[in-house]
């Protein structure tokens, strides 16, 4: 994937000027002008009204090295059809609904002006939005893989997640057979995507559980600065940029080498995902200079102790033993390294009068083996864990991109000439 920004996409509120004169000749003839309205794939806004989109075919999915978007909304499936035909069809009907939005069009022939005795292709709620740099990438969980025929060609790299210390998870806000990982600067475009592709998947899968996201907690743009965290520290400063071609390569995206016994994840990736809960109420009264050890950065400049400027190569012997940057910086970890996509989250209280806030940690990786486990088995001693808990938890193999018009999500694993 090249994830260059588009700006010749239609926009959703050029569609509804056209929609709008489409309307008006009747029902009789929506089979010929409105529906090529409806579409739009003949217009030619200006930059201005398109908005930016990220390209959707690639050899990697967007929504990975992709410059992060600030909004998040993310979706595990359970698949409920036994029927391998109908997935698959599934599969492509999604596929050919992710190409649009992403677009930002609207699904089929719309949300409007079709036949008023059946349900719109489209629910409406982005009609007249950007595509506000919308992606959507799709991952396998292991439970897939025990579906359809499956599991000879289940990764060995896609490891369940062995307990780590101090979880406490909750099944509900865990594991899945597939999951849509939705990014936009619009909250209300991620949104209309996962809703969309529930809709379409309505018989075949049925959403498991999910987690909205706002401002993200890092950052694949290193000229950008650094995203903060719901503690107040910016976090993942040396988070691998979009543009690092080489660190993709050897952290990232899973070559034909590393997929000998799964071929068909070369340029694909894996997906931990991890739902942190902070404990904001103890964390907000815990003096400033325990904040900043626990953590091994200043809170202000975001410099790691004993350096002046936040990109200042850390000197981890400077900072107290159990210090977060210190356990998880890949010196301590054998180089492990991972490209983080992270969100904070609010979800109201818990009854108690305490925030259930806190991050929705997203982290891709060539092999979960060799990078978020090795780093989380190390943070067992982290000064963090006294003010965080891992509460949710899934993994996903992620396929590689969709190469072009003809192609579709998880072509690689379910064709049979595959």
């Amino acid at each position: 994937m090249t994830d260059t920004e588009k700006t010749t996409a239609p926009s959703r509120r050029a569609l509804i000027g056209w929609g709008g004169a489409g309307l008006a000749l009747g029902a009789a003839a929506a089979g010929g002008a409105v529906a090529m309205t409806r579409t739009g794939d003949d217009l030619a806004p200006t930059a201005a009204e398109a908005g930016a989109a990220v390209e959707f075919h690639g050899a990697h999915q967007a929504g990975i090295a992709t410059p992060v978007q600030d909004r998040l909304h993310f979706a595990a499936f359970d698949v409920t059809t036994e029927d391998r035909a109908e997935f698959v069809r599934m599969l492509k009907d999604w596929t050919a609904a992710a190409r649009r939005m992403t677009a930002g069009k609207a699904v089929g022939e719309g949300a409007y002006g079709g036949l008023a005795e059946a349900p719109p292709d489209d629910t409406g709620e982005a009609l007249g939005l950007k595509p506000s740099r919308l992606t959507l990438t799709i991952g396998f969980g292991p439970s897939l893989f025990e579906k359809f025929d499956l599991a000879d060609r289940r990764p060995e790299a896609l490891v369940d997640l062995p307990q780590f210390a101090g979880d406490a998870l909750d099944k509900n806000r865990s594991g899945g057979d597939l999951c849509v990982q939705a990014c936009a600067d619009d909250p209300q475009v991620a949104v209309h995507a996962i809703r969309n592709l529930a809709r379409i998947g309505f018989g075949k899968v049925v959403i498991k559980w999910s987690q909205l996201g706002f401002g993200k907690t890092s950052s694949t743009t290193p000229d950008e600065q650094t995203p903060r965290n719901l503690m107040g520290f910016k976090d993942g400063t040396r988070n691998i940029a979009g543009t690092e071609t080489d660190r993709l390569k050897k952290f990232v995206w899973v070559d034909s080498k590393d997929a000998k016994d799964a071929a068909w994840m070369a340029g694909g990736s894996y997906l931990v995902a991890r739902r942190i809960r902070m404990h904001i109420e103890t964390w907000d009264r815990t003096s400033l200079q325990e904040q900043e050890d626990i953590f091994g950065r200043d809170k202000g400049e975001g410099a790691p102790v004993g350096k002046a400027k936040e990109r200042d190569k850390p000197f981890l012997p400077a900072m107290k033993p159990d210090a977060h940057v210190r356990l998880a910086h890949p010196d301590s970890n054998g180089g492990a390294t991972i490209l983080r996509r992270g969100y904070s989250f609010t979800d109201g209280t818990d009854g108690l009068g305490r925030l259930d806030a806190g991050l929705f940690f997203l982290a891709y990786m060539k092999d979960v083996r060799e990078g978020f486990i090795r780093i989380q088995r190390h943070l067992a001693t982290d000064a963090l864990n006294e003010y965080i808990q891992h509460v949710g938890s899934a993994v996903f193999a992620v396929p590689p991109g969709v190469r072009d018009q003809d192609d579709w999500w998880g072509s690689t694993l379910f064709s049979k000439e595959a």
